[in-house]
């Protein structure tokens, strides 16, 4: 049984678009009786996630219980900002009954577990479990390279071809990471689509794992919190690509932060984005608009060319109308003026 002199942590972990926020959104509202506090480390310098969550506050999880990282993934900046923020965290009155940690999208989540070992908190923290998240129908695509024997060898036979799969690698160590695997998005994937995705998964994972549909981010939260594993004394039962400390380089990706004036038609961005996508092989856009004559603000958040955007809430008098996107790529797919160009940003149409 754990230690109840601990305070109890859950990290969720998934790839990009997931759909991490919605759960961590759904938990707020749902919380079992339990007085959350969150800390949402962002990949960027654009804080999404943290003022979505925010903005969602209720009184088991209050705005000064949400915290956002965004400069820098939390498990290379232990000292810095790990450590302050959860001492923090466990300093507020009254105290919050357990912490959720939102990971980044391409965090690997062994070494977050690893931080939990520093002297100042190891005694006073646990993590009650690992949850990770996985689109089924992206699982099913193959697009996180987690079924590639035939992808490796096709590769493997051609010199001129990377070998390497660095989303690949990030994907399979939040599973092998893992307690749970929530399947999000089951529509999309359809039963037969769910029961591929859970062979995968199986094959996948170092040990046997649940994995459970979940759409909308809607999960009873006795299945995901009180999960007692004490997941940083079972380091050795979760292996990684990234054991040794040189391996765990972020220089795969990139990002960068483009303004965007505001539309006139949101279908207009959408349609700007889902071309970038394609062309250019972006992973991930996430951010917000101005629209004209609306005083709600648009959240826009797409998965590669799967763009799905909202009205999330009215501008603040003391805010600018200022959009604002954040695109992910592999290091290398990303140059400024063919997205700026792509999205409307520049005179000349991206090449």
């Amino acid at each position: 049984m754990t230690d109840f002199s601990k305070l109890p942590v859950t990290v969720i972990t998934g790839f990009l678009g997931s759909g991490k926020t919605t759960l961590i959104r759904e938990l707020m509202q749902n919380p079992g009786g339990k007085r959350l506090a969150v800390v949402v480390n962002e990949f960027g310098d654009v804080g999404v996630d943290g003022d979505i969550l925010k903005s969602c506050a209720i009184p088991d999880c209050p705005a000064e219980n949400i915290v956002e990282l965004a400069n820098g993934c939390i498990c290379c900046t232990v000292a810095d900002d790990f450590i302050p923020t959860i001492e923090a965290l466990m300093a507020l009155e009254p105290r919050p009954d357990h912490i959720v940690i939102e990971t980044s999208g391409l965090a690997l989540p062994k070494p977050l577990l690893k931080a939990f070992d520093w002297p100042d908190i190891r005694s006073q923290i646990t993590v009650d479990g690992v949850i990770a998240l996985a689109d089924a129908e992206a699982v099913v695509a193959g697009r996180f390279a987690s079924n590639v024997a035939a992808v490796d060898a096709q590769r493997l036979a051609d010199d001129s071809i990377d070998h390497d799969t660095p989303l690949s690698e990030v994907f399979e160590d939040q599973i092998a990471c893992a307690d749970i695997v929530l399947l999000t998005k089951p529509d999309l994937a359809g039963a037969d689509g769910v029961a591929q995705a859970k062979a995968i998964i199986a094959r996948t994972a170092p040990r046997p794992l649940p994995a459970i549909e979940v759409a909308e981010g809607v999960v009873d939260p006795r299945v995901i919190l009180g999960l007692e594993a004490a997941a940083e004394d079972d380091l050795d039962a979760r292996p990684s690509h990234h054991d040794t400390p040189h391996d765990h380089d972020h220089e795969e990706f990139d990002s960068i932060v483009v303004d965007i004036p505001e539309l006139a038609d949101p279908a207009d961005l959408v349609r700007a984005i889902e071309i970038l996508a394609n062309r250019h092989n972006i992973l991930r856009i996430k951010g917000y608009a101005a629209v004209s004559g609306r005083p709600m603000r648009l959240l826009v958040q797409a998965v590669g060319a799967r763009v799905r955007h909202q009205f999330d809430r009215a501008w603040r008098p003391d805010e600018a109308r200022q959009g604002r996107l954040v695109v992910i790529a592999e290091h290398g797919d990303i140059r400024r003026d063919v997205i700026e160009a792509a999205l409307g940003l520049a005179p000349q149409a991206a090449q």
